[in-house]
């Protein structure tokens, strides 16, 4: 079909692609800046492809086809892909004054037997009036009905400006120090015992995984945790939701959403990242929280700011002879990572993908709206006007 890309503006829209591969996806470049363009309010990027097939019992071919979860090749290069899309998005809606735009990614495998219905759900409940495609990506799975019955815009696929070897991540911390893995043999009884894993072979899921963050207006970096934890569990992911009360020494702290507000976002994400999985949010009041009485957990997501409470989870489960965790790091969206040389690092460094940035965005606009109504209420505006 020819390239149709219009011109008015929706207030919720989705776009459709599909990867050949897990490499860096810059022939998303454009697309992704038309639809976020495009977009008022929220957008849902939805990616299919045969390596997120869904693994049951692993015998049929379409599964043979999925990547392990848990390999730290496979792990690297998901969590390199979904900041790669989330930063062209976010950027481009920033650059725009929509600060507050909702944008979502969402990975789908080809041999979901759920799939078409999941996607009808997910128009109907987000109320998509606009879907974007590619201009000749023949998606290789059935699409619901309400998705060809929608406005349909095809866009030509365009690679970003930059070379590919620009956007790179290792494969490999850059040394142990910075960006320890607790292994399966830690006793973690002092700093000495986090060590990078040695574990040649790993399952390719954790039945329970666990995480924690503040959650606070919820944004891309946000999502790239909650995503990679559902990404590495197969049947439970708790998640901590850091409590109000130890939230008051935040910048422009009188902004944070109540507790309630965000563990209904993260809910929210969740359902609509891996439907089935069983979640478990709670409060979290300490380093700990379930991690800390709960044996049943095999797998501790951390960001590379917070693995010093890794550590100290690693130190309290150990003093209650509880299984070691397995450590997954989130690395990418660190303020002062060193895995980054795309000019996408300097956007990231500024901060611009954090609560403390929303909240700081907000403050000024209320300002400046109360500045503008005061002014218009002022005795010479008044006088001004007879």
């Amino acid at each position: 079909m020819p390239a149709t890309v219009p011109t008015e503006t929706a207030g919720t829209a989705i776009l459709l692609a599909t990867l050949q591969n897990l490499d860096t996806p810059y022939f998303l470049a454009s697309v992704v800046h038309t639809a976020a363009t495009l977009t008022k309010h929220k957008l849902t990027i939805v990616l299919f492809s045969r390596f997120f097939n869904v693994q049951h019992q692993g015998l049929t071919y379409s599964e043979t086809l999925a990547v392990s979860h848990t390999a730290r090749s496979s792990w690297n290069d998901v969590q390199k892909l979904l900041t790669y899309v989330y930063v062209q998005a976010t950027k481009t809606a920033q650059e725009m004054g929509k600060v507050l735009m909702d944008i979502d990614i969402l990975l789908k495998g080809l041999n979901d037997d759920h799939l078409e219905a999941d996607l009808e759900s997910l128009v109907s409940e987000l109320g998509v009036e606009v879907v974007f495609r590619i201009s000749g990506d023949s998606i290789a799975t059935p699409l619901p009905p309400s998705v060809g019955a929608l406005r349909t815009a095809y866009l030509p696929a365009g690679g970003h400006p930059l070379s590919p070897g620009s956007y790179s991540m290792l494969s490999q911390p850059t040394s142990e120090a910075t960006t320890p893995v607790l292994s399966r043999t830690a006793t973690a009884k002092s700093g000495d015992d986090v060590t990078l894993s040695s574990i040649v072979e790993q399952p390719p899921f954790y039945p329970v995984v666990a995480l924690g963050g503040t959650f606070d207006h919820l944004h891309p970096g946000h999502k790239i945790l909650l995503s990679m934890g559902a990404w590495i569990a197969s049947e439970k992911l708790i998640v901590g939701v850091t409590s109000s009360n130890l939230l008051t020494k935040k910048p422009n702290a009188h902004l944070v959403e109540p507790l309630e507000v965000r563990m209904q976002n993260v809910r929210d994400f969740l359902n609509r990242f891996k439907k089935g999985l069983e979640l478990y949010i709670v409060e979290l009041n300490d380093v700990y929280g379930p991690t800390g009485w709960d044996p049943n957990v095999q797998a501790l997501v951390v960001s590379r700011e917070t693995i010093s409470g890794a550590k100290e989870i690693a130190t309290h489960r150990a003093a209650k002879d509880f299984p070691p965790l397995e450590l997954f790091v989130i690395d990418v969206i660190s303020a002062t990572n060193h895995n980054l040389d795309h000019e996408d690092a300097g956007w990231l460094k500024d901060m611009k993908l954090s609560s403390t940035f929303i909240r700081a965005w907000i403050a000024e606009r209320d300002a400046k709206e109360e500045g503008k109504l005061k002014e218009a209420e002022s005795p010479s505006a008044e006088g001004e006007k007879n």
